[in-house]
């Protein structure tokens, strides 16, 4: 059936473009020197631009749910394209009752928000806009929202004291452990998100799906990052002590896993003895902190399926965030956010703004 084929990374246009050029036709309304010399080209280079648009993750995401709402209309035997907002509405509201599977099991607001923003990614990409406003569509999303929305789950943070000792339960006489010593230092101290600590390189443009790379120096650690709003650095002091420092555990992992190129924080195989080339994939980020947070037990006042439910990846950044000596130093330098802290004297003196030792490392 038509438009159930996997996502097409390219607006319509530039296909056209390739099609044309192939076949020595010109638009009437393009003269013949408007054209580019070498159209393979440019819409090769055109594809790893809109690639790059978007993560990884969301790229798998956006798969997913048009293979998701493809197989839907192959039930209902009606067609996914052109995009008509009747269809989309009897989508998300099947949904939302949880009648698009056997399992019957409902989605959740967020879920069908997502694959709602799904279809519009890829309905933009095959060159057919979704009218998210038409009322077949908005009346539905917006009742779904009054009957099901329920405020969100917030993510309980991790303290200095609770990443000390989880750090006490990872194994150091293993490439696992240390792995995960360098990730949880890395990721708290610079309050990154999962997809960012996984999504670190050695250095730049070394890798296609990279968020950003490091840079170790004599007083710790510069971090580029891509991020939602443009490109960010953060500086990372060094630690009190090499066993909370994020650089020197950083430059353990580095060194026993034999790294020079690509991204850092790699799968750990052949039971523990050898080091993959293969990226990690942010749900271990999630697996790391709820695994430790549960032997180390943090929040013991819990039971083992609440704590579970409260920590996350997006824990280590809500725990960078609380400490009180960072509000200190903020107030001290006069900064309206602490954002702005961490670019005080970028690149010239680290120690004087170390929101490392700030943080309790």
């Amino acid at each position: 059936m038509t438009g159930t084929s996997g996502i097409t990374t390219l607006p319509a246009l530039v296909e056209t473009g390739d099609s044309q050029a192939g076949s020595g036709k010109t638009s009437p309304a393009e003269p013949p020197s408007a054209m580019p010399a070498h159209p393979a080209h440019l819409a090769e280079r055109a594809r790893g631009d809109v690639g790059a648009a978007t993560s990884a993750n969301t790229r798998r995401a956006y798969a997913s749910d048009w293979k998701h709402f493809a197989a839907w209309c192959r039930r209902q035997n009606v067609l996914p394209l052109p995009p008509e907002p009747q269809v989309v509405g009897l989508y998300i509201a099947a949904c939302a009752s949880g009648t698009v599977t056997r399992e019957k099991k409902p989605n959740s607001v967020s879920t069908i928000e997502r694959r709602l923003s799904s279809l519009s990614w890829n309905y933009a990409q095959r060159g057919h806009p979704l009218n998210r406003r038409d009322r077949h569509i908005a009346a539905v999303i917006a009742g779904i929202r009054n009957t099901r929305a329920k405020p969100p789950v917030q993510k309980e943070a991790v303290m200095p004291q609770d990443i000390i000792a989880m750090l006490e339960t990872l194994d150091q006489g293993s490439l696992r452990g240390i792995r995960d010593r360098a990730m949880l230092l890395v990721g708290f101290a610079a309050g990154l998100r999962r997809s960012e600590i996984v999504g670190l390189d050695m250095k730049k443009d070394q890798t296609q799906d990279g968020r950003g790379w490091v840079e170790i120096l004599d007083k710790g650690l510069l971090v580029t990052l891509r991020g939602k709003t443009g490109w960010r650095e953060i500086e990372l002091g060094r630690g009190s002590s090499d066993a909370t420092c994020p650089t020197a555990a950083l430059e353990m992992w580095l060194k026993l896993a034999k790294i020079a190129h690509g991204p850092l924080f790699r799968r750990v195989t052949n039971k523990g003895k050898s080091v993959g080339s293969d990226r990690l994939n942010d749900q271990e980020v999630a697996r790391l902190v709820k695994r430790a947070v549960l032997a180390a037990g943090v929040r013991g006042d819990l039971t083992e399926g609440e704590r579970a439910q409260k920590f996350s990846g997006h824990s280590l950044r809500a725990g960078f965030a609380s400490p009180g000596e960072l509000d200190e130093i903020q107030k001290q330098f006069g900064h309206a956010s602490t954002e702005m802290t961490r670019k005080y004297k970028h690149g010239k003196d680290m120690s004087r703004v170390n929101l490392t030792k700030g943080a309790g490392l």
